[in-house]
């Protein structure tokens, strides 16, 4: 439970250092949840229904994400 506490602090520092870059861009977004490996997240702003939110969150979050907090194996959006 501990592990999991400190993982969701650590998904959401690198968030909170990642949100201006989308916010520069009229979006957003809110996390959900992590679990099971997974962040949900969901996008805001000019980011809902963007035809490149994908892009964004697998060469952008994502990536970054599971280059920096061990056990995120992706991020999905939650609808």
């Amino acid at each position: 439970m501990e592990d999991l506490k400190q993982t969701e602090n650590k998904i959401k520092v690198l968030l909170n250092r990642i949100r201006p870059y989308i916010q520069s861009h009229g979006g957003d977004f809110e996390f959900v949840r992590f679990e099971e490996g997974f962040v949900y997240l969901k996008m805001l702003g000019a980011c809902e229904g963007c035809p490149l939110v994908n892009q964004t969150l697998e060469y952008g979050i994502e990536e970054i994400l599971m280059e920096e907090v061990p056990g995120v194996l992706g991020v999905l959006l939650d609808e």
